[in-house]
């Protein structure tokens, strides 16, 4: 049996130590949220906002949020942006990418340095919303997913990966008789489902939490996504003072903040958990090369 020297045992306790307080640095701010947001405003008044296991709860800022049924047509519109945007997004990038991958595709160089220059250089806001305009998708669901279809720097990204693909096997599939279709779908896909999901997340988490596309195309409050119709519900929220701040059941801007921030984080802390080892292997692969 190995024995652990007086040494050995110190380590081991920093390391314990620090762990803790580095899982404590990111469980507590959380928890301090979702303490807040089930707090009456009249306890966060009297401890000064330093609530983290509340005496009384209530449900005030959530039922804030609810009013109306809007937010379940907000969240319809965005997983719609998310899943359908997502999808898209890594069909286009793959289609893009592989091709790209190819040295022996005509022009390559100049492909890659436009594909470069856009990540330098963009036409601004002004430009992209008359852009938007004059094809129609204002008020649009599509006008959050078609002007983002490719992200440079992913697509970059999915190409270095598909040129660390051996060659051989491209060419054994053309020998036996297989077409570039068929052999994106059985092989380079299949090869490279951990890239895919990495990328996959990368695009859906910026779907997910992108407002400012939203606040300059959609006007019409029947089509705004999650984050853009809670953003209006926190610029309607008023700070309450005097015997309404004493009030159990007033509605704290404080408490409609943070309600807002567990609703919104809610959903990626669910799903992380099922992608994080897709994500952890395609950061591992993609870091390698040959």
């Amino acid at each position: 049996m190995q024995h652990t020297t007086t040494s050995g045992r110190i380590a081991k306790g920093l390391n314990y130590t620090l762990l803790i307080l580095l899982a404590a640095s990111c469980v507590l701010p959380f928890l301090y949220v979702i303490s807040v947001s089930l707090t009456p405003i009249s306890e966060v008044i009297k401890k000064n906002g330093l609530v983290l296991i509340p005496s009384h709860m209530t449900l005030t800022a959530y039922r804030e949020i609810m009013q109306g049924g809007r937010l379940l047509d907000a969240y319809q519109i965005t997983i719609f942006r998310v899943v359908v945007g997502t999808l898209l997004n890594l069909l286009f990038t793959v289609l893009t990418a592989l091709p790209l991958s190819r040295k022996s595709l005509p022009g390559r160089s100049w492909f890659l340095l436009f594909i470069v220059f856009t990540m330098l250089f963009n036409g601004g806001i002004i430009p992209s919303y008359l852009l938007v305009k004059e094809i129609g998708l204002l008020n649009s669901e599509w006008s959050l997913i078609i002007p983002g279809l490719i992200n440079a720097f992913y697509l970059m990204i999915v190409k270095s990966f598909f040129e660390q693909l051996p060659e051989a096997i491209d060419e054994a599939a053309r020998i036996d008789g297989a077409g570039e279709i068929s052999i994106l779908v059985r092989i380079v896909l299949p090869l490279s489902l951990p890239i895919i999901a990495t990328v996959g997340l990368f695009y859906a988490v910026w779907h997910w939490n992108s407002y400012f596309d939203a606040l300059l195309y959609i006007n019409n409050p029947e089509s705004q996504p999650v984050q853009l119709f809670l953003r209006q519900i926190l610029l309607a929220s008023v700070a309450i003072s005097g015997d309404a701040a004493e009030a159990a059941d007033a509605v704290n801007p404080i408490s409609v903040q943070m309600a807002s921030v567990v609703v919104t984080t809610l959903p990626i802390l669910v799903v992380y958990p099922f992608i994080q080892k897709h994500f952890t292997q395609g950061v591992l692969v993609g870091s390698i090369k040959g």
